[in-house]
């Protein structure tokens, strides 16, 4: 027993003496006790940890609108309005003896607006809202720098609510157009125009959607926005956050529709297709099938692929296409040439983007059967637009 308490004081006075010479050296060469744990494989280095990322959105968006700003103008469109005047005298005698009064009365009226420099084909145009400009007697263009100029009307589209003006002034600041990376719901965007006569103002938000069907036949869609767009901002800019234009202002759905923050902006690629239709030829052509269409009932897509929900036809106006191609009501479509049919919408645009006179192949079913059947597009005639109605 006194043998084994001799052992455990001898090997207890070479702990204490070994942790006391290791403490010493500790003092004296600091990691040196780490770099004698690598050496023998034994590191205990933990892993860093991933840098976090950076933070992206910008404190401000001055510097977007800086680039965009100098592009936006203020239109102030005059046109010449005609009332029927108020009658003092219904009787005929009272009328031939006091001198009558007149039927009619013209005064002037002036609507405020707003338009975008772009350039097309070598040279500088005004985009702007067909509403903002129709009818109108003379057309003045308010310029970034304070600059006057009188303005010409190349052509307008009623169905996009697009116009381009020619302004006679040189020197015009260009604005950048977006390239052709879709917008997302949430993308910040700005809106630059002219509301209510304050001259420029900038308003924010995000885009709420894209795609939306502002008529049930129109071929084109538009972008949702939360941004501010107020009257007078009708055909000024809607740009992303490096200062490109993502869209045309064009019209908003107010309080007065229990709504609040729903404005809604043409895509800058359709304005780019208009404009340049509208510089080359004066107007838009469209292709057109000569039928109304629905989404598929559930009922009678419960056999359809996935990949091709198609439309079903509510209507065949007598002599168009489908009709002389012998399309009926009811018919499901799901293939126009080469592409598959989604909705609505996607034939609509998938149609109008086809020239006049083309030959496609129209695929789809008919009570459950398969029919293809070849039409001939022709031109879309004109379509009564209410994108005036509620016009920005």
């Amino acid at each position: 027993m006194k043998r084994a308490a001799g052992t455990l004081a001898f090997i207890t006075r070479f702990v204490i003496l070994g942790l006391a010479v290791a403490f010493v050296i500790g003092l004296i060469w600091p990691g040196s006790g780490e770099r004698l744990r690598a050496r023998l494989g034994l590191s205990t280095v933990p892993a860093q940890l991933p840098a976090a990322a950076p933070m992206t959105a910008p404190v401000s968006y001055a510097d977007a609108v800086a680039v965009a700003a100098p592009s936006v103008v203020n239109i102030y469109a005059n046109r010449i309005v005609s009332e029927p005047a108020v009658r003092m005298y219904d009787n005929p005698v009272l009328q031939q003896l006091l001198g009558g009064q007149p039927t009619t009365y013209q005064h002037r009226e002036q609507t405020l607006g707003s338009g975008v420099i772009v350039r097309a084909k070598g040279q500088d145009y005004v985009l702007t809202n067909n509403h903002v400009i129709a009818k109108a007697a003379d057309i003045q263009v308010l310029l970034y720098d304070g600059r006057i100029a009188k303005a010409t009307l190349v052509g307008a589209d009623q169905e996009t609510d697009l116009a381009v003006l020619r302004i006679d002034a040189s020197n015009l600041p260009v604005i950048h157009m977006a390239n052709h990376q879709p917008l997302r719901a949430g993308d910040v965007v700005l809106a630059i125009g002219n509301p209510l006569g304050l001259n420029q103002t900038v308003t924010m938000g995000i885009v709420s959607a894209v795609g939306r069907q502002l008529h049930r036949a129109s071929a084109e869609d538009f972008i949702q926005t939360d941004a501010a767009i107020n009257l007078g901002n009708s055909g000024g800019a809607l740009i992303n956050t490096q200062g490109k234009l993502v869209g045309i202002n064009t019209l908003l759905i107010g309080k007065a529709a229990g709504a609040e923050g729903i404005g809604f902006a043409i895509p800058v690629a359709t304005a780019r297709n208009v404009l340049d239709q509208l510089i080359t030829t004066g107007h838009v052509v469209r292709g057109w099938l000569g039928a109304d269409y629905a989404f598929v009932p559930v009922a009678a897509n419960g056999g359809l692929p996935a990949a091709a929900r198609g439309v079903q036809v509510t209507d065949v106006y007598p002599d168009g296409p489908a009709a002389l191609a012998g399309i009926q009501p009811n018919d499901i479509l799901l293939r126009l040439g080469n592409d598959d049919i989604l909705d609505p919408a996607d034939l609509r645009r998938h149609e109008a983007a086809l020239k006049p006179g083309s030959k496609v192949e129209v695929s789809g079913l008919r009570n459950g059967s398969p029919f293809h059947v070849q039409v001939t597009l022709v031109q879309r005639p004109p379509m009564n637009s209410n994108a005036g109605a509620l016009g920005g």
